[in-house]
């Protein structure tokens, strides 16, 4: 699935802004599009006046006002902030870092990490070889077994180091370690209640199940849902097959959306993340399922949901402020505030639900007992 032209480009200005400069072709290579596709977006963002470009290079155009409160040292604190490439989520977040690390005069070295496993080591061991004296870190994870290989050496790095967007699981070899993330049980409540509210007793939920944060959340739907008196039934399935990396899957799991919800009388669904939401509802439109007429959505993660028609209900993790809290508790970190070893610190931010046109109250249900038009 491509990734959609303002999100891409809002990662090229994110890339460009932390470095100061930036090569063309280093940013098609980080991005894993073509070099003629990152010339047209960054010709576009000069047109609008937030990149400068020269032969092959990009320069940032924000005034030094915008990038630092202070002068930053020439031999100064440097932090490596590794981050999953092509993660648009996670955009926000890194903005957030950037923004208090550099009120801080603090130098912040940018690493996207390529899609493979253990692709964060090299990273980490090329930005401590370079001096980095912390580090902000988001590990893909695409499963259980990426993240257990993880444990040893990122517990032994050797530096300051923070976790964002991602909780260690209980007992593991990183539960001591700083982490800052979202509240992800309390979003599948906002988004659970929200529903049950407008009158919604049977509900679909379609999650990702190649990230900490989609495992997390299946595993706060299914509980929520499961105890909730009002939820007469419910069921998971994978958001998109190839969006599973854990299976095997039971047939239920693994399901079409679609045939998924007529066996469970669904009039309702929470959808992650923002795209495959969009493109769920699109496919539920091909079936003669109107949203938000016949069935309600509500998507997770809010990147893109606003821009849909009908503009999608979302639940919207803190992104930005996970990033600012993070980066500020590794810079206590780094100046060793409170004196002697402080115990390890675990951060969570509550989401928050923006209701916009693809909920609302239940009146008729739509009659699943026959297959849907097509």
């Amino acid at each position: 699935m491509r990734e959609p032209v303002d999100l891409r480009r809002q990662r090229i200005l994110a890339a460009v802004q932390a470095r100061g400069t930036a090569r063309v072709r280093d940013l098609a290579d980080e991005l894993q599009v073509s070099v003629v596709t990152v010339r047209r977006d960054v010709e576009e963002l000069t047109r609008e006046g937030r990149l400068s470009r020269g032969h092959g290079v990009v320069r940032s155009t924000l005034p030094a006002r915008e990038t630092a409160h202070e002068p930053v040292p020439a031999g100064g604190d440097r932090v490596a902030v590794v981050v999953p490439v092509r993660h648009s989520y996670l955009t926000e977040t890194l903005h957030g870092a950037r923004t208090v690390l550099e009120r801080a005069g603090v130098r912040m070295a940018l690493h996207l990490a390529p899609r493979a496993s253990g692709a964060e080591r090299p990273l980490v061991e090329r930005a401590l070889s370079d001096g980095a004296d912390g580090l902000l870190i988001a590990p893909r994870w695409r499963g259980r077994a990426d993240e257990e290989a993880d444990h040893e050496w990122l517990a032994g790095v050797g530096v300051p180091t923070v976790l964002m967007e991602r909780r260690p699981w209980r007992g593991s070899a990183l539960h001591a370690l700083d982490s800052v993330c979202s509240d992800h049980w309390y979003g599948a409540h906002l988004a659970v209640e929200h529903l049950v509210g407008l009158g919604h007793r049977r509900l679909v939920f379609a999650t990702r199940h190649d990230s900490p944060t989609a495992r997390s959340l299946r595993a706060a739907l299914t509980e929520i849902a499961g105890a909730h008196p009002l939820v007469e039934r419910w069921a998971w399935t994978l958001i998109a097959p190839e969006a599973g990396a854990d299976g095997p899957y039971a047939e239920d799991e693994s399901a079409e959306l679609p045939a998924l919800m007529r066996k469970v009388g669904a009039t309702a669904m929470v959808l992650h993340g923002d795209v495959d939401a969009l493109m769920v509802v699109q496919r539920l439109a091909e079936e003669g399922v109107r949203v938000p007429d016949d069935c309600s959505v509500v998507a997770y993660d809010d990147v893109v949901a606003g821009l849909t028609s009908p503009p999608l209900t979302a639940v919207a993790p803190p992104k930005a402020e996970v990033g600012q809290a993070a980066a500020e508790l590794l810079l206590q970190r780094l100046a060793g505030a409170g004196g002697g070893r402080q115990p390890g610190r675990r951060i969570e931010l509550l989401p928050r639900l923006v209701v916009r046109g693809s909920t609302d109250r239940l009146s008729e249900p739509l009659d699943l007992s026959e297959p849907l038009d097509g």
